[in-house]
């Protein structure tokens, strides 16, 4: 009978190093798309809290103003970082001289996707109401 080179002693050490690469090669794409979504969301999530601010600020202008241009103006400038020609913007309500009600603005905005991971863009949407002259 022919004596085997194999010892349990000597021969684990190869063996757990190689285990440790397949576990790596395993767990690696799930880590990195954790991280993907991780920062993914963060970016929407911060474009919607600037589109929120924006249709704020346009609301306040136009219960102010009455102006829609004034308005889209203000909504560019309190949304700073974000492209204006990205913004659309739907008005309700107006305030007219000595008139009272709410003025309403809804804001969309549309971004190109940093990772893709949600879809190639992201539509975002905010709305702001203001007393008018208020």
């Amino acid at each position: 009978m022919k004596r085997s080179n194999f010892s349990p002693w000597f021969g684990a050490e190869g063996r757990e190093q190689g285990a440790a690469a397949v576990e790596f090669a395993l767990v690696a794409p799930i880590l990195l798309a954790l991280v993907g979504g991780i920062i993914e969301f963060s970016y929407i999530y911060n474009l919607q809290i600037s589109v929120t601010q924006a249709a704020r600020e346009a609301a306040r202008t136009m219960a102010i103003f009455n102006d829609p241009a004034r308005a889209q103006a203000a909504a560019v400038s309190g949304a700073p970082g974000l492209n204006a020609a990205g913004f659309t913007y739907t008005f309700t309500g107006a305030c007219p001289a000595g008139g009272t009600g709410n003025a309403k603005v809804a804001v969309g905005y549309t971004a190109n996707s940093l990772t893709g991971i949600f879809g190639g863009s992201v539509t975002v949407h905010g709305t702001g109401a203001m007393r008018c002259h208020g």
